[in-house]
């Protein structure tokens, strides 16, 4: 069963690939759905105005690569600034999936009643 990504996460999970390297955008599709196993998907819809708002915050920039058989694809890679947002938006993340899970899957610190 997969699942197409919410917008508003779509742009952390970028960050996240890219803190890996450089990637043209149907390679940051495929890794999104190989990390989660096929349960998250990221469609061209969603995919690319992210990017394009990314760059935009000054995130990531882009790049055209030209292979030497193919057509040229643009490239994708963080920026300093990017790298910083990654790392607060995946410790943010992180937090939120803890506690998320301590919710749904157990009790943390919870007073009796």
């Amino acid at each position: 069963m997969s699942r197409e990504l919410p917008k508003n996460d779509l742009p952390t999970l970028i960050l996240a690939v890219l803190a890996d390297g450089p990637r043209h955008g149907y390679a940051i599709a495929r890794s999104i759905e190989a990390r989660s196993e096929g349960m998250l998907t990221a469609r061209e819809g969603t995919l690319y105005p992210s990017l394009r708002q990314l760059e935009s915050d000054e995130f990531i920039e882009s790049l055209w690569e030209h292979p030497v058989s193919g057509p040229a694809r643009k490239v994708y890679r963080l920026t300093e600034t990017g790298q910083a947002e990654c790392a607060r938006r995946v410790a943010a993340w992180q937090k939120y999936a803890a506690a998320f899970g301590a919710i749904v899957g157990g009790k943390i610190n919870e007073q009796p009643a």
